[in-house]
Order: structure tokens, then C-alpha cells, then sequence
């Protein structure tokens, strides 16, 4: 990863992680989810997981995969129940559910396409329904459609790039849950850079992070990080919002790419976790009493003066109480008990496989999961090209393997976003037995 400016990039990285949700642990569900969505209690169903093609694996198209994890079913607990594929590879990355959790929005970071698959009618075996193939035209020139996140009625996707010079200048687009555009909101000078958004409602706060645009994010890791050119040209910024008037009131500097956002779930915490990609340091983003917020360095995710570690996603559990920090480079998780945000203490550590990318715990904080894949062309090679999820126990001091599925082996590729699902949830909705609210695509423009 790099930062802009030669003299920057000599400084400490920094990829942004919080949530920014209203919740009590009890019902509290993924950390990351929109407050927006129903809440959803108990043990989960289904692993849905959007999935990069891979020459020569399987059918070599990007999809989602449904696997199962409910150990009451042995039939399907741990094994690939369905795949759908969407046909092509389009560096297939991240996705969310509507509002009402009834369909998936799935985007490409290449191409800039956006699958919708309807969830409720058979929640086991989602089904494709459309395909938004005017994202760039619909925005204005926005492309790389990162975060997909459930507003009401609407969905709110953060770009990574543009298409002019396809760069890390970007915006947020909005979309009716019909697949109709509604805006495109630019960033703002200074802090053109986009990567992920999230809402707190009670504070009418959004705030959104930065990464780099398609010329940096399409090609291979290692020739990237030998042009010095290049290096420069990530984020370093995160932006707070007026969300109501969908105004930026503030800019912060958080050096090195700051990407997903997970704020605290309580209500009476207001503040968010960042993670330093190269140099690995955890930093709290918090709210002051004038309303404005700031970040600040508060510890070290292992050594990396002795191996590069690329801190890529972390996890804050429903209580605000641990915070699972995964890295790439070495395949490990490492968990940190944040009661006193300002004094993380590493409580756990442990290997996952030879690279990792995403975490992401159940509802209850009983169960966490993993995928490998970074980005197709940011894999590693060879043996340690494994690519898996998986799933362990945390009983709140140590991962316990539950389960385990290896996607080149089953044919499916490199796995990367992970959502839940369940069955109930979904015979309890009154839309299930209702049509189809996504319009057809010559409905949507």
C-alpha cells in the first residue's frame, strides 16, 4: 500500500474499521450491517459469499456461493449448498442486502456491473433477477462499486474510481431498492478518495474512507508496490457528513488508505477503531464534546519492521468489548479486548491460513468466520494460494475450528465479502409471498 507524497509515504499507514450502528448486544446483528435493516437474533442458517472467478477453477465466473452453518442440519453444516454465477470475471469484492434484507446487491470492481439476487423465495438458493450494467452512464463517471449499503429504500453504493483518468477521485451513488438511480454525491477537494460509508442515525453522522482507483487496485500486488509513482496516489482521508443534507463537515486525516468502517455499537460509545495497513497500528476515531472528531494511534498489530503484515479488515463484537484484527500477509487474526478503547490489549493471536482477508462475526458473538482473497490480482501465488472460509468457535478467549471449506477444491474460486442468513427470518416476512419489487432493467433508467 502508499500514501500520497514521497515524504508521506514514509509515514504510518492507516486503514479505517468501526461500525456505526444503534444496537443492544442482545439483538445486536453482523457488526457491520446498516441500522436501517431488521435485526436478526440466533444462530445463522447460511454463509453467503461473493466470490471472484479463477481461470481454470470450476466454471471460472464470479458468484455467490451459499454454504451451510447451521450445525442442526448436518446435511448441509459446513458444505456448499448452492453457487450462482453471473458469468465472466468482473473482480467480484463486496455486497449487502435492502433494507428489508429481501436482496443482495453484488458489484465488480472491474467493470463496474451490479448483480441483484432475490434472497426471500428460497433463501438456500438465491435467485439472479437483475443486472445493472449502467452504473458509470446512471453516475455521472463514477466506477469500482465498493460498499453496498442498505438506506431506507434506497441503496448507497461508495465508488472507487472514475472514468476519466480511472483514478482514486470517486464519489457516493445512490440507488432506489427498485434499481432505479436517484444522485451521485462527489467527494469533496482534498479528500477525493472513496472506499466504504456508514450512517449513525441518532448522531446524523456518515462517515466514509478512502482507497485508490482502478489503475492501482487492478494490477499485481508486488509490481504496484515497486512504482514509487503509484505509491502515491492512495487516500489518506476520512470524511464526516451531514447525512440528512448529505453535506461533508469534516475532514480527517488518517494516513495510508483508511478502508472499512466499524463504529461501536453502543449507544452511549461514540467512537470508531482505525487499522495502519503497512506499519499495522490501531488508531481511535472518537467524537469530542464540540461534536467533531479525531483520530489518534493507540497500539501495534504485531511487528512490521519484521515482516510487511497489510492489516485488511478488523471486527468489533456487539459488545464493544473485542476487536478481531486480521492480516494479510501472514494469515493471522489477532484479538484485542477494547473495554478501555484507548488501551487495546492483545488477548488472542492465531494463524488462519497463508493469506487472509475478511472477518465477520455471528449475531450472538459466539461464531467468527474467515475468507482468504484480497483481490485476484493481490493473492498470493502458488502453495499459499489457498482459498478458503472458515469458521471457529470464540468463547471469548480462544478460535476454535468449527468447519472449514476449500473453494478451489470445490470448484468456486477466491472468496472474499461474507453476509448471513436464516431460514425463520425469512417465513417470518409478509413480502415472501408478495411479487418481486425489483424492476425490470428497462424499468430502471
Amino acid at each position: 500500500m502508499g500514501v500520497q507524497g514521497e515524504d508521506a509515504m514514509r509515514h504510518r499507514f492507516a486503514w479505517l474499521c468501526g461500525t456505526l450502528l444503534v444496537a443492544t448486544v442482545a439483538g445486536a446483528d453482523e457488526t457491520c450491517m446498516s441500522p436501517y435493516m431488521p435485526k436478526i437474533t440466533g444462530q445463522e442458517d447460511y454463509v453467503y459469499v461473493w466470490t471472484l472467478g479463477q481461470e481454470g477453477v470450476g466454471d471460472g465466473s464470479d458468484k455467490l456461493v451459499t454454504v451451510g452453518a447451521n450445525p442442526k442440519d448436518p446435511a448441509t453444516y459446513g458444505k456448499v449448498i448452492s453457487a450462482v454465477s453471473v458469468g465472466g470475471r468482473h473482480e467480484a469484492h463486496h455486497g449487502g442486502f435492502t433494507d428489508d434484507r429481501r436482496y443482495f446487491w453484488a458489484g465488480g470492481l472491474d467493470d463496474s456491473r451490479i448483480w441483484i439476487f432475490d434472497l426471500a423465495a428460497d433463501p438456500a438458493r438465491p435467485k439472479l433477477t437483475k443486472t445493472i450494467d449502467s452504473f458509470v452512464k446512471d453516475s455521472g463517471g463514477v466506477i469500482g462499486p465498493h460498499t453496498f449499503y442498505a438506506l431506507p429504500g434506497r441503496m448507497l453504493i461508495t465508488g472507487l474510481s472514475n472514468d476519466r483518468d480511472k483514478g482514486g477521485k470517486t464519489g457516493l451513488v445512490e440507488y432506489s431498492n427498485a434499481g432505479r438511480f436517484v444522485q451521485t454525491l462527489w467527494l469533496p477537494p482534498g479528500a477525493e478518495y472513496g472506499y466504504d460509508a456508514r450512517v449513525q442515525p441518532r448522531l446524523n453522522r456518515m462517515l466514509t474512507s478512502s482507497f485508490t482507483g482502478w489503475k492501482n487496485y487492478m494490477r499485481p500486488l508486488g509490481e504496484l508496490m515497486g512504482d514509487a509513482e503509484a505509491m502515491k496516489h492512495f487516500g489518506n482521508t476520512m470524511v464526516v457528513w451531514d447525512f440528512h443534507a448529505r453535506k461533508p463537515i469534516q475532514t480527517l486525516d488518517v494516513p495510508g488508505a483508511p478502508l472499512e468502517i466499524r463504529w461501536a455499537l453502543q449507544p452511549t460509545h461514540d467512537w470508531a477503531f482505525t487499522g495502519a495497513a503497512l506499519t499495522s497500528k490501531l488508531w481511535l476515531v472518537e467524537q469530542g464534546a464540540d461534536g467533531r472528531f479525531a483520530a489518534t494511534a493507540v497500539a501495534d498489530v504485531g511487528d512490521p519492521q519484521a515482516q510487511p503484515l497489510l492489516l485488511v479488515d478488523i471486527s468489533l463484537s456487539a459488545d464493544d468489548r473485542f476487536l478481531f484484527a486480521d492480516t494479510f500477509m501472514d494469515g493471522t487474526c489477532r484479538v484485542y479486548d477494547v473495554s478501555d478503547p484507548h488501551h487495546p490489549k492483545l488477548v488472542h493471536q492465531q494463524k488462519i491460513g497463508p493469506q487472509l482477508n475478511m472477518v465477520s462475526e455471528s449475531w450472538d458473538g459466539e461464531r467468527v468466520y474467515f475468507t482468504s482473497s484480497l483481490l485476484a490480482n493481490w493473492d498470493k501465488r502458488g502453495a499459499d494460494n489457498e482459498q478458503f472460509l472458515k469458521a471457529y468457535r470464540w468463547d471469548g478467549r480462544t478460535l476454535s475450528p468449527l468447519f472449514a471449506v476449500d473453494f478451489t477444491k470445490e470448484g468456486l474460486g477466491r472468496p472474499h465479502i461474507m453476509r448471513f442468513g436464516q431460514a425463520q427470518f425469512y417465513k417470518n416476512q409478509i413480502y415472501t409471498a408478495a411479487p418481486a419489487r425489483v424492476a425490470r432493467l428497462d424499468e430502471s433508467r
